[in-house]
């Protein structure tokens, strides 16, 4: 069944009643009040007791407004449906379940007005790559369901084919007020005769797991579903509820790796880094667990626990008599949507007593390019007005500008560590660092080299001119309490430890 542009109008009852007005006034002139009572209150009661309100359902569901589509509602019926004429039976189908990649991106970006386009345009070639008896439906923001008409030919690479050919269609450009936009989209589904379960809804939900599956290794992917996803699936599911649980139970900590000053070999900072220990299964890696974070939307209110324990450390390293300038703490996209940011911030360090510079925002270069003028913008120059010190971290991975770096009055940039690395054995990687170099010292910024792992890298980034390094070659990541014996034992070394670097006056 072909979609069409045009949506119907939603009735509000079975087309029956329209002549119950008529009824009623020609039952008023021939019979009078009393018949006319009799008609008004008797026939509505003796619909409903014949069932007329319970028929055609179909006929009144509602569609998209933007699209014209089916809702999930409408969707849902008609895989019940087909979920029934294919059962015990050789009829085959599939369930695909579509969505456009960063489609918050391309609202943040271009507005919504411009969103609505794209899903309209999109929403359009799914259409027309289908035949008519396919069914579309609209089930989320950026999110397309489909269900193919039940046929006797209709095997695994074919819908193969068919899920690339939507993807091909979507994923050319769309003309909007002059400009092209591009997007991609990712492909889930599930065949007929692979369906777990005994219902329309297991169908339909596998075909989501697939989605999720293909969505998980990057934009632009197809997978079909498989019990192996299913075991993926439900590992990720379990891995979100742990690591929430874990965040809430205090299981997940900051680890402090050191940052020290090439002039001098002193701690110039510690930056605080996420660890989970795990009662059962010892460390779970940053890698794993973050991103189950993110999934379960918990990036934000890590970022406080963070916060929280790097000024507590900070209090307690100052009450310990040991000089730590200031600590580094990783703020994610969601907290810096926050608009009461800085307000928090402000009164976190009141609450600690500790002057807004000891604090290191420290921010991916990523976001940076990535943000425009909203509030990603306004609260990363509002922390540094506060006074905070801005790190722009992971530095010349991502595409910001100069103009970028000046206009979020960043203090600090972090060279990443793909820069660093043999960089001492490398000449090409030497003339990139000195050119980041010599750009920082230009626009009066300080900067760290991440992921120095030898002396080598140590004496060179000393020697072009880099003011803190930072890396396992200088201290690992470590609990709290074993960071006053490491500053302990690195002061030691520095009694007789000959200075490298360049001297500044």
């Amino acid at each position: 069944m072909r979609i069409r542009r045009k949506i119907a109008p939603v009735l509000l009852g079975p087309p029956i009643l329209a002549f119950l007005p008529a009824v009623t006034l020609g039952t008023f002139w021939l019979g009078g009040e009393a018949a006319l009572l009799t008609v008004a209150l008797g026939l509505p009661l003796l619909f409903a007791a014949l069932g007329v309100f319970g028929k055609d359902k179909g006929s009144y569901i509602p569609r998209d407004s933007v699209t014209g589509m089916l809702l999930r509602e409408g969707f849902e019926l008609v895989l019940d449906q087909v979920h029934n004429d294919t059962d015990d039976t050789s009829l085959k189908s599939a369930v695909m379940v579509l969505e456009i990649d960063e489609y918050k991106e391309l609202i943040a970006r271009h507005g919504q007005s411009a969103g609505d386009s794209v899903v309209q345009r999109c929403g359009e070639r799914i259409i027309e790559a289908l035949r008519d008896k396919d069914t579309v439906a609209r089930i989320g923001d950026s999110k397309f369901a489909i269900c193919l008409t039940p046929v006797q030919n209709l095997d695994l690479e074919l819908t193969v084919q068919m899920a690339g050919r939507l993807q091909a269609s979507l994923e050319q450009p769309i003309s909007l007020d002059g400009a092209s936009l591009y997007q991609s989209c990712s492909v889930g589904f599930c065949m007929r005769s692979r369906a777990p379960g005994h219902s329309a809804a297991d169908w339909f939900a596998a075909a989501n797991a697939a989605l999720a599956e293909a969505q998980h290794n990057g934009p632009s992917g197809i997978r079909a579903y498989s019990n192996d996803i299913h075991r993926r699936t439900k590992a990720r599911s379990d891995l979100r509820e742990d690591a929430a649980a874990a965040l809430e139970g205090g299981q997940i900590q900051p680890w402090f790796q050191p940052q020290i000053s090439t002039d001098t070999g002193k701690v110039s900072g510690f930056e605080a880094l996420a660890r989970w220990s795990h009662p059962v299964h010892g460390m779970i890696p940053p890698s794993t667990f973050l991103p189950a974070l993110e999934e379960a939307g918990l990036m934000e209110q890590l970022s406080q626990v963070m916060l929280y324990h790097a000024l507590t450390a900070l209090k307690a390293w100052d009450a310990a008599g040991v000089e730590v300038p200031a600590v580094g703490v990783n703020f994610a996209t969601d907290e810096l949507k926050n608009p009461g940011l800085v307000d928090r911030v402000k009164w976190e360090m009141e609450r600690f007593e500790l002057p807004p510079e000891r604090l290191a925002v420290e921010i991916l270069e990523t976001v940076v390019s990535d943000s425009p003028d909203d509030m990603i913008t306004r609260n990363i120059y509002g922390l540094g007005a506060l006074g905070c010190q801005i790190d722009l971290d992971d530095f010349g991975t991502g595409h910001a500008s100069i103009a970028s770096v000046r206009r979020f009055n960043i203090s600090r940039i972090k060279i990443d560590r793909s820069f660093v690395m043999k960089a001492d054995r490398d000449p090409e990687q030497q003339k990139l660092i000195g050119a980041i170099l010599t750009m920082a010292e230009r626009l009066d910024l300080e900067t760290l080299a991440e992921g120095v792992e030898t002396v080598g890298e140590h004496a060179l980034l000393a020697q072009l001119g880099c003011d803190h390094v930072q890396g396992f070659g200088i201290g690992r990541p470590m609990p709290f309490d074993q960071t006053l014996d490491w500053i302990t034992a690195h002061q030691a070394k520095l009694q007789d430890a000959p200075v490298i670097g360049t001297q500044r006056p």
